[in-house]
């Protein structure tokens, strides 16, 4: 089984919940590669923040995207590609702020894509602005008497979106985020995972986190998984909701594949050339 770390320095803060998240992925890379699943079709992308960084870090195919652009860049590698498994790292702010609409519509469309949400509920890298998913009240560099916004409700909006497979994780719970990680790869269809990450600069969460988790022991349907996610108290993780539906790239291409099955350059000159006579 081949080690997927690269000889990037990792510069994240000690005790970032990201680095949990990071051995995580290495162990569902892993899983899967035992598995009868091809490793060679996992690919990736990332936005940026302190959670792109992780794209340095992992020894695997993929595009650095832009800020709340890589569900973008994830889609147009299925399209392009519909036997590849791509898998997006993104930010709470990332997502839920610069890349809501792609979030939305990758979701709403079922596009068969997996998104990992390093959600700190923090803009760190920026040194500590509060984001989209901030509760109210705390106090950050851009909120110092204490941010006045309600936050989002990632499952939330993930279940009223059309998301097929809905999960939370936490960094603080190693093998059950793999193993949160490798099924959402393989899972046919849009995969969200929205992981609990402590920025222990910034943010730090671990103590109220350690407190609040819970496994959950099964897959409720869909009126009990809203039910948890609007749990006000508890912070239960594992598989919120996992549904089936037909892909957006199998409605939309059947089983046209345009790098497999795509016309050679002689067969799209003479079709040019039937066209001009």
């Amino acid at each position: 089984m081949r080690e997927r770390g690269t000889y990037a320095e990792n510069t994240w803060c000690p005790g970032c919940g990201n680095f949990g998240i990071l051995r995580a992925v290495k162990k569902a890379a892993g899983l899967l590669d035992e598995s009868a699943f091809d490793i060679d079709t996992l690919v990736i992308s990332s936005g940026i923040g302190c959670h792109g960084k992780i794209f340095d870090y992992l020894d695997l195919s993929g595009v650095y995207s832009l800020h709340g652009r890589a569900i973008a860049t994830v889609s147009g590698m299925k399209m392009a590609n519909p036997g590849l498994h791509p898998l997006a790292f993104v930010g709470d702010g990332d997502a839920y702020g610069e890349g809501l609409a792609h979030l939305l519509f990758a979701a709403k469309r079922n596009m068969d894509v997996t998104v990992l949400v390093h959600d700190n509920g923090v803009y760190g890298l920026t040194t500590g602005q509060f984001t989209p998913t901030t509760e109210q009240g705390v106090r950050t560099r851009s909120s110092p008497h204490g941010n006045v916004e309600k936050p989002f409700n990632p499952l939330l909006l993930m279940l009223d979106a059309g998301a097929t497979f809905v999960a939370r994780g936490y960094p603080g719970k190693l093998d059950h985020l793999a193993d949160l990680v490798a099924r959402a790869v393989q899972h046919e269809g849009f995969s969200f995972i929205d992981v609990l990450q402590p920025c222990v600069t910034f943010h730090d969460t671990y103590e109220e986190y350690n407190e609040r988790v819970e496994v959950l022991d099964a897959t409720p349907d869909m009126e009990g998984a809203r039910e948890i996610a609007m749990q006000p108290e508890r912070l239960p993780i594992g598989v919120i909701y996992h549904g089936t539906a037909t892909p957006y790239h199998e409605r939309l291409l059947d089983q046209f594949n345009p790098v497999v099955d795509a016309p050679s350059r002689e067969e799209r000159l003479a079709a040019v050339e039937d066209i001009l006579k």
